[in-house]
């Protein structure tokens, strides 16, 4: 697909964001039915255009081979059968979940007789910035309509003929649902410049959501005048304790590292009680090379002496720096060290996690619970895989972005994080004594 005329992108994006400024508060005042139609019809024309869109994602892949776009990127940037699939359920999920808009909680009487509650309320105009997925796409323009907010989203050039052809089919969703189309509105231009006027566009645009690399977010964060929803990185933990049970320990090392690399919820650091290093880490070690061979363990030195004679990981073992306690490889790569017991785990995370997902694998009620008491994380976990800090998982339908500020919203961003709350006022007549 060839781009329009955007060499006044100043022009352009102030359109862009007119358009999606009318069209928030056309979608604010829709119901439930006409926001669930417009899904339910996008879903059928993604259906019909399977082939088309698939045909589009494969001329970005050749590009992004062509390009040495980086393995992470281009797992995110692949569209297949099964990831096709699942963005279809991904819509239908959202379809069926509660309306939050209108929503009327805490209602109470006050002394001088007003009737007062909070209502729940769309954000207004959404801006997404974001890397490569596709899916993406489809995922925030569903959960935008549902919340009755209008998007703007700027995909990637490496996902350019992915996300017009995703966008042509939420269009003719919308058209048919007597919606406007300005309702969604992915961006016709790889200029880069388009995302400095977006996050600079306090008049139509109310909130940013940037997902990508941790220089991409970061950029964005320091320039934005618009409020940002957002997570640097996705340095995620795994600690396991000296009252885990083994293959509890064994297993969810395994999927949380080795699931899938390009993802915010990948463990990157391994943490392991030096009370059972000497038992447990050659076992786990073992269990995650044998899962993908390509894996490279950075070790402390504690870890090197137990593992440094073991002739299954010959070939996968280097002394670990500094550096990599604060690193999110997105690549099999895995950092390990042993530490002497909770406490020290805790301080660990805290210093060089990101705040993102952290998880402790223990049998120990006491431990498990001062572990998701302290450790200053978005998502903390028991005995589970990081890998299920997702929007999907979580019950919503599908995410936005995670984030890991503490304000507004935390964690796997769905429906309820796209929206606020304002107070109602029932009155009788009363007036201010």
């Amino acid at each position: 697909m060839s781009q329009p005329n955007t060499t006044d992108i100043t022009a352009y994006m102030q359109t862009v964001g007119k358009q999606a400024r009318a069209a928030s508060r056309a979608l604010a005042a829709a119901n439930t039915g006409e926001k669930n139609a417009a899904l339910m019809n996008i879903y059928e024309a993604l259906k019909d255009a399977k082939s088309d869109i698939l045909s589009a994602n494969k001329i970005d892949m050749d590009n992004g081979q062509k390009n040495d776009l980086d393995a992470a990127l281009l797992d995110r940037l692949e569209l297949n059968d099964a990831r096709f699939e699942g963005m279809l359920q991904g819509l239908k999920d959202v379809s069926t979940l509660p309306d939050p808009i209108g929503e009327v909680t805490d209602m109470t009487f006050r002394p001088s007789g007003i009737h007062l509650g909070k209502m729940r309320v769309p954000l207004g105009v959404v801006g997404m910035i974001y890397e490569s997925r596709p899916n993406v796409t489809l995922e925030a323009a569903s959960l935008a309509l549902k919340s009755g907010n209008a998007i703007i989203l700027r995909g990637g050039s490496e996902a350019f003929e992915s996300n017009q052809a995703i966008a042509k089919c939420i269009h003719k969703g919308l058209q048919k649902a007597g919606l406007s189309e300005h309702s969604v509105q992915v961006l016709e231009t790889t200029d880069r410049a388009a995302v400095g006027e977006l996050i600079t566009m306090t008049e139509y645009v109310d909130v940013i959501v940037p997902r990508g690399g941790k220089g991409l977010i970061a950029r964005i964060s320091e320039d934005a005048k618009v409020p940002v929803i957002k997570h640097l990185d996705g340095n995620c933990h795994t600690f396991i304790d000296s009252d885990a049970k083994p293959d509890i320990a064994i297993k969810v090392s395994v999927n949380a590292k080795t699931h899938r690399y390009g993802t915010c919820n990948t463990m990157e650091t391994l943490l392991i009680d030096a009370a059972i290093a000497t038992e447990m880490l050659p076992q786990i070690a073992e269990a995650i090379i044998q899962a993908d061979n390509a894996m490279q363990l950075r070790l402390d030195d504690a870890s090197q002496t137990i593992l440094k004679d073991n002739a299954k990981l010959d070939g996968h073992l280097s002394a670990a720096t500094a550096e990599d306690w604060d690193t999110e490889y997105l690549a099999p790569i895995l950092a390990v060290k042993i530490v002497s017991g909770l406490d020290e785990a805790i301080e660990h995370i805290n210093t060089h996690g990101s705040h993102h997902t952290d998880v402790i694998i223990t049998d120990n009620y006491t431990k498990s619970q001062r572990f998701i008491r302290e450790v200053d994380s978005a998502s903390v976990m028991i005995n589970a895989s990081s890998r299920f800090a997702d929007g999907f998982e979580y019950g919503l339908g599908a995410e936005i972005g995670i984030s890991t500020d503490k304000i507004h919203a935390r964690g796997p961003v769905g429906l309820e994080g796209l929206t606020s709350k304002k107070w109602i006022v029932y009155g009788h007549g009363e007036t201010r004594a």
